[in-house]
């Protein structure tokens, strides 16, 4: 071995021996106890960034120290490769959406290699290979055989650039996030899944989820938003139909005075026939093209609204109240109507004000800084009912269950749930997506592909424009197919998939990746799921999280999965910044992970990024502190090297001979048990790290001792490689190897600490007078206050310091310092 740490060289021979010798491949072992370690596996781009080198770089200090722990760790990794960058690739650069991926994908196989990933490469998948895209057909199918996948006619966020559907998070004060255009509603025909029938389980079973952060599962709850209230129903004068409005405050329906529908409500056109108010309000509709329901219902927006002309009435009351149309309304949210209650809604509140309508309050709080008869903003506070007929005088909180036992006898409003949750609108306009394996028949309507044909293959003779409808009617071999029901023409769906379904299943395809016959096989699932240990982005907190969860669920009740929660823990990891900001292009401020471990070696990058700052916090990038790694890792190197032939032959066994040898075996074993703590459950990997440094450096001033004891010098290097062998593997093989040992330290046993070294004999105290540290003394350790203040006394050091002086109070604080006030 080279006396120099020739980290490139040492780096790329263990990586060959890993990936020939197939170290890192798993299998099912009854024998023994299964962990499954999974990072969110990345969307193909090219090239990787530092977020995903810390990451993965978590994920595998977890999977190399349970392997050493004895368990059998899955590992895998794969590609979340469907999504319109690369149709966008294929458009500006000419190349095949297919051809860009896949050779993005070989790049960043070689990237995460390079990193020493301990990933199981033979259970790789990527999302656009028909051998997993025919499985996501398949569970589609499930779906709609289950009643979980309908088609409807919706209004959805559509950018007239990239000429697809946008979520309501893609949509940045009114303009596509991706190209900025101006984002328009459009009314299209439109697949939806079906997760509202599973909000009462996503929201309970957050529940179960005791290892997952608080953040992430107040965010699915808000975002699930479960609201228990009324559903009333308001006559319309002139009109055969009633308005329905959720209110979770019959309380206050006395204290209507308008109502409000949302711009897209059916009810609009009929309400809205006389010429005149129909071209107000096709103005109106105009202007709210270019806002997305997030910017709708802000509250820093300016709440507009549009009288129809109409009268609905209070049913509490039998008061006429006007119907109103409004920006801050949404059609998909409760019923799409609202009502007014202007005292005690600040929305509402400034609505009235703003088209001087009535505000009558109907609870007073009893409290004197809010003057009922003027009002300066609304009040949600409880009370006394007032202004309410028979139900003036009791506490608004009574009057929510009788005023809805009120409308149920008069058959005016019904007890009723409701959720913020939506269908999950599924379609998307482009090419480059898992094809919906449905097919439209004039006499069958729409029927699934039959099993037995897919996969549902992306056509090649299509036509990438970036205008008009999705590429895939652009292909002469696709739409026209048979009927699988009647055997008649049928016309195949020309819409994919949203991304999100591809990435809601592929923890379950891991476990049985290659699998030709089915998704996965059900014995390998109940063997390794649930997933033990899930890490991430915290942007992945709703979204993502949330759909993995409900396909979980589905699978579960389908006899699929063997657990109702695919993810047992969740890790979320904070931001890697760059001078207090996010790496980003366009600030200037990225640094290549390439270029890093080509200058300081893989083993220096995961180093400095597990040690520079807890997991779930922010990591500020530091050169200073990426060399400051670099130097750490070289002087193990030498120490290693330099004890080689001290420790060569020595006994796996010692004794303690010295006080030099008990204070190297205090460090070793205080180190291995923190390690062993901060690894197994806390995921502390930088207070580890700091440890391993700290018995680094007992090392080097124990080897200069006149005498050393060599069988514990040896047990101090092995446990040394091993336990800093997770965060870096490379020189730990090589260094472990360098001492004469064979095979693979990623299976080699975890070493075991003796608790009772761990617990000094003597502790150093510190000696002050009046509050000034002017020596150091050595006593025994766990003395009860009076025995320790007693021995301190007693001590030459102390009696010389105190000689002579009149001592006017003594305090002792055992185990670390007597402080000793003198005149």
């Amino acid at each position: 071995m080279d006396q120099q740490y020739k980290f490139s060289q040492i780096e790329k021979k263990w990586q060959k021996y890993w990936n020939e010798e197939k170290i890192f491949k798993t299998s099912e072992d009854n024998n023994k106890e299964k962990y499954y370690v999974l990072e969110m596996f990345p969307y193909p781009s090219g090239k990787l960034h530092m977020g995903h080198v810390r990451n993965y770089s978590i994920g595998d200090v977890i999977a190399r120290y349970l392997t050493m722990r004895g368990k059998n760790v899955l590992h895998p990794m794969g590609w979340d490769a469907f999504g319109l960058p690369a149709e966008n690739a294929a458009i500006k650069n000419d190349i095949h959406p297919d051809i860009w991926t896949r050779k993005n994908i070989k790049e960043m196989r070689e990237q995460l290699k390079m990193l020493g990933l301990s990933y199981d490469w033979d259970r790789e998948v990527a999302t656009c290979y028909p051998d997993y895209y025919k499985w996501m057909q398949w569970i589609f199918i499930q779906f709609f055989n289950k009643g979980l996948a309908y088609k409807k006619k919706n209004p959805v966020n559509w950018c007239p650039s990239c000429q697809t559907v946008l979520a309501n998070e893609q949509v940045v004060d009114g303009f596509c996030e991706r190209c900025h255009a101006a984002v328009e509603k459009k009314d299209l025909e439109q697949w939806y899944l079906r997760i509202t029938e599973y909000a009462d389980r996503l929201l309970d079973d957050l529940d179960l989820l005791a290892g997952w952060p608080d953040k992430v599962k107040t965010m699915q709850r808000n975002w699930i938003g479960k609201s228990e209230g009324a559903e009333v129903e308001f006559t319309i004068e002139g009109f055969d139909k009633t308005l329905k409005v959720f209110t979770t405050r019959p309380d206050t329906l006395f204290g209507v005075t308008y109502m409000v529908l949302a711009p897209e409500h059916p009810y609009v056109n009929e309400l809205t026939r006389e010429d005149e108010k129909k071209e107000i309000v096709a103005e109106f509709l105009e202007r709210l093209q270019h806002l997305s329901d997030i910017e709708r219902t802000s509250t820093t927006l300016e709440k507009e609204g549009i009288f129809t002309g109409r009268y609905a009435i209070n049913p509490m009351t039998g008061k006429d109240v006007p119907i109103y149309i409004a920006n801050y309304v949404l059609l998909d949210y409760g019923t799409g109507a609202i009502m007014g209650v202007p005292a005690h809604d600040q929305r509402d509140f400034e609505f009235a004000r703003k088209y001087s309508l009535p505000i009558i309050p109907v609870v007073d709080p009893k409290d004197p800084n809010v003057d009922l008869l003027n009002l300066k903003e609304a009040f949600v506070a409880e009370g006394e009912m007032i202004n309410s007929g028979s139900f003036n005088g009791i506490s608004n909180r009574d009057a929510i269950k009788r005023i809805t036992e009120y409308l149920e006898k008069k058959g005016l409003g019904t007890t009723t749930v409701n959720f913020r949750l939506r269908d999950w609108l599924i379609s998307r306009q482009r090419y480059w997506g898992t094809p919906i394996p449905m097919l439209y028949c004039e006499t069958c309507g729409w029927v699934p592909e039959k099993i037995e044909n897919l996969p549902v293959l992306l056509p090649a003779d299509v036509e990438f424009t970036g205008k008009g409808e999705s590429p895939l009617t652009t292909s002469k071999s696709f739409i026209k197919a048979q009927c699988p029901q009647c055997g008649g023409i049928a016309h195949r769906e020309t819409d994919t998939m949203d991304t999100f379904l591809d990435s809601s299943w592929y923890f379950l395809r891991y476990t049985d990746a290659k699998n030709i016959e089915e998704a996965w096989d059900k014995e390998k699932s109940d063997y390794w799921m649930p997933v033990d240990q899930y890490i991430g982005g915290v942007e992945h907190a709703i979204l993502h999280l949330l759909y993995a969860r409900f396909f979980n669920k589905f699978f579960f009740d389908m006899g699929y999965s063997p657990c109702a929660e695919p993810f047992s823990n969740l890790l979320t990891q904070g931001m890697v910044l760059k001078n207090g900001a996010k790496m980003s292009k366009s600030k200037g401020n990225v640094v290549s992970p390439e270029e890093i471990i080509k200058k300081y070696g893989a083993d220096t990058a995961r180093l400095f990024i597990l040690f520079a700052s807890p997991p779930e916090k922010e990591l500020e990038w530091s050169d200073t502190g990426v060399e400051g790694s670099f130097r750490f890792l070289s002087r193990v190197y030498r120490l290693v090297f330099e004890l080689k032939d001290e420790i060569e032959g020595a006994s796996d066994n010692f004794t303690i001979e010295s006080s030099r040898d008990k204070e190297l075996n205090y460090v070793l074993n205080t180190a291995i048990k923190k390690v062993t703590e901060d690894l197994g459950s806390r995921f502390n990997f930088n207070t580890a790290l700091s440890a391993i440094m700290i018995l680094v450096n007992e090392i080097y001033k124990y080897k200069s001792e006149t005498v050393i004891n060599k069988a514990l010098l040896r047990c101090a290097i092995k446990s040394l490689i091993l336990i800093l062998s997770p965060f870096t593997p490379h020189i730990c093989e090589e260094l472990w190897h360098y001492i004469g040992n064979r095979g693979t330290v990623y299976h080699e046993e975890w070493p075991l600490y003796d608790e009772d070294a761990t617990v000094r004999d003597e502790t150093e105290i510190a000696v002050q007078i009046n509050g000034k540290v002017k020596d150091r003394i050595m006593l025994a350790s766990g003395l009860p206050e009076a025995d320790f203040l007693a021995e301190a006394m007693k001590n030459d050091i102390v009696k010389a310091l105190v000689d002579g002086k009149n001592v006017i109070k003594t305090i002792p604080v055992p185990d670390k310092l007597i402080n000793i006030v003198i005149k």
